[in-house]
């Protein structure tokens, strides 16, 4: 009986998190357009943020209960998720291909690049100390500001020649956002919950439950905000939104709860989980270069990641 209510519960919060995805990344762009941002800014800032919301909550909740290795499995496994499940399904579902803007490529690419490389060096030996989750948090800010400070002149300045108002901020945007953002956190928090509950009516391990189960429920909102933008054709947030959620991970949603107490990295995120990871970064920056995903590229993701999921079940 237990198991048809955590599937009730799967449902609802999917749906929940389908409309919550909605209202975040049409509300998003239109405020993030309003204020002046150009919108690699608001697709890495405003939409990564809060797709990324998910993660930082279940990891702080499973910290505080005691299982510190989940944060580190959770950014870990929807970084993984992100590139070769969304991306690639972006890529998939676009027309032809998605398109990286020369943005992306000359700020975020090598963003991305120096968090990976930085997480790798503190996380490799299996134990995150408290020193090194604040060297995390305070490379996250700077590159918050780094991106916000930062803008290409190119983008800027007909913004400011235009003699085109902006449009306002309408007090409708900014209460979709807030109830858009509650749903994609609410819904994250209890498909992840279901999951857990009829992983362990299944008996799974907890280790596979977190960097996998746990990581591509909280990384729905970034699936479902990517793949919307794709369809519509606008690549620079379906892009975008994985560069600044990946770099929340790592850094952000990994360094809060580490500030409060050493974590300890478990054997599947380690052995499996942070080579996976790296491996998914270098295909990004290499398609990244090129300028574009192409679908082919996008198959080759999502082929990566069943081999992935294999790994961590042991099957290959």
């Amino acid at each position: 009986m237990g198991i048809f209510i955590w599937a009730g519960v799967f449902v609802v919060a999917l749906i929940a998190l389908v409309k919550g995805a909605d209202w975040v990344l049409d509300s998003a762009k239109k405020i993030g357009l309003a204020l002046g941002m150009a919108p690699f800014v608001v697709g890495v800032l405003i939409v990564g943020f809060g797709t990324s919301a998910p993660e930082l909550v279940s990891s702080l909740f499973g910290f505080f209960s005691g299982a510190t290795e989940i944060p580190a499995a959770n950014a870990v496994g929807s970084n993984i998720a992100n590139i070769l499940l969304v991306i690639g399904l972006a890529a998939v579902l676009s027309k032809s291909h998605l398109t990286i803007t020369r943005n992306l490529i000359d700020i975020e690419l090598p963003i991305l690049a120096l968090a990976t490389a930085l997480f790798f060096g503190v996380a490799h030996d299996g134990i995150i100390t408290t020193p090194e989750s604040l060297i995390l948090v305070a490379a996250f800010v700077l590159y918050v500001l780094y991106a916000l400070f930062n803008k290409d002149s190119a983008e800027a300045a007909p913004a400011e020649a235009g003699d085109t108002a902006k449009p306002a901020v309408r007090v409708q945007d900014m209460v979709l956002l807030v109830l858009g953002f509650a749903l994609l956190v609410g819904g994250a928090k209890y498909l992840i919950d279901a999951v857990l509950a009829l992983s362990a009516l299944l008996n799974i391990a907890v280790g596979v439950i977190t960097i996998l189960a746990v990581a591509v429920g909280t990384s729905l909102p970034e699936l479902l905000v990517s793949v919307k933008a794709a369809l519509q054709g606008d690549a620079e947030v379906s892009v975008g939104n994985i560069f600044g959620s990946n770099a929340f991970n790592i850094l952000f949603v990994v360094g809060i709860p580490g500030i409060f107490g050493a974590m300890q990295l478990d054997t599947p995120t380690v052995a499996i989980g942070i080579p996976a990871m790296l491996a998914a970064t270098f295909f990004l920056i290499i398609s990244g270069i090129s300028q574009r995903i192409h679908i082919w590229e996008g198959m080759f993701y999502l082929l990566v990641y069943v081999f992935f999921v294999l790994k961590l079940f042991g099957a290959v």
